[in-house]
C-alpha cells in the first residue's frame, strides 16, 4: 500500500492575500488607537526606513525601531489584541483579493491543510488568518515580559527571506511525517521567497515583481493573476 500524502498550502500576506503591505498600515493604525501624538513621529520612522535602504541598519532592527516609534516599548497584550483585532477586521474587509480568497477555498476543497508564512508580526497576522479561516500561521515573533507586556524587539527571527524557508522547514519537521509524504505548495508575490518556492513541491508566482516573474519563467513556476 503507498502511505497517504499530506498536502500543506502555505500562503505569504502582503501583496499575495492583500492587495498593499500591512506593517506600516498596523503602525499607523495602533499610534491613532493607542496615542496619536505618536504619528508626530512618522518621519523618524520614515528616516529609519531610508537609513534601511542605505544599508544602515537591517530589516529587524527597523522593524524593532518602528515598532517603538509607533506603538511603544511596552504594550499590554490585551490592548495589542484589541488594536489588531480591529486592524484586522479593516484589512478582511477591505485589503484581500477576491483570487486568493478562491484559491485559499479551492485548496480546502482539494485537501490541503492551509497555513500563512508571513514576516509579519503574529500579533496581528494571526487576527486576519483567523478571519479568513486560516488556524495556521507562522510569522514573526514580538518579545513579551512576564507581566504580559508585548515589546518592541523580535523574540527570534524576522520572518523574511532564508528565514522564512527555516521556519517553514521547522513547522513541517515537526508534523512527524518523512518529507516524502508531504506534498508542499507555496504562494508568493516576491522574490524574497524565492527560497521557499524552491523548496516547494509546486511554487506559484503570484502577480510577481520583476525578479519574481523572471525566477519563475527559468524555474517554471506557474504565475497567478489575483490582482482583483
Amino acid at each position: 500500500m503507498i502511505p497517504a500524502t499530506t498536502r500543506y498550502a502555505f500562503y505569504d500576506l502582503d501583496r499575495t492575500i492583500t492587495r498593499l503591505p500591512t506593517w506600516s498600515a498596523f503602525l499607523l493604525y495602533a499610534a491613532r488607537a493607542r496615542a496619536p501624538w505618536r504619528l508626530a513621529l512618522v518621519p523618524a520612522a520614515a528616516l529609519a526606513a531610508v537609513a534601511h535602504k542605505a544599508g544602515l541598519m537591517n530589516r529587524d532592527r527597523l522593524k524593532e525601531v518602528m515598532h517603538r516609534l509607533l506603538i511603544g516599548g511596552a504594550v499590554h497584550a490585551g490592548d495589542l489584541s484589541r488594536i489588531a483585532d480591529a486592524f484586522a477586521e479593516q484589512q478582511v474587509s477591505g485589503n484581500v483579493r477576491a483570487g486568493a480568497r478562491a484559491r485559499i477555498a479551492a485548496d480546502r476543497a482539494a485537501g490541503y491543510r492551509v497555513i500563512l508564512a508571513t514576516a509579519a508580526h503574529r500579533f496581528y497576522a494571526t487576527a486576519i488568518a483567523r478571519r479568513l479561516g486560516i488556524a495556521d500561521v507562522i510569522a514573526t515573533e514580538a518579545s513579551s515580559a512576564p507581566d504580559g507586556r508585548v515589546g518592541h524587539r523580535l523574540s527570534g527571527a524576522n520572518v523574511y527571506g532564508a528565514a522564512k524557508l527555516a521556519a517553514v522547514t521547522a513547522w513541517l519537521g515537526h508534523r512527524g511525517e518523512p518529507r516524502e509524504r508531504q506534498h508542499v505548495r507555496f504562494y508568493s508575490d516576491h522574490a524574497t521567497d524565492a527560497p521557499c518556492l524552491a523548496f516547494a513541491d509546486e511554487g506559484f508566482a503570484v502577480h510577481p515583481d520583476r525578479r519574481l516573474r523572471a525566477l519563475a519563467h527559468a524555474n517554471g513556476w506557474p504565475i497567478l493573476d489575483w490582482m482583483q
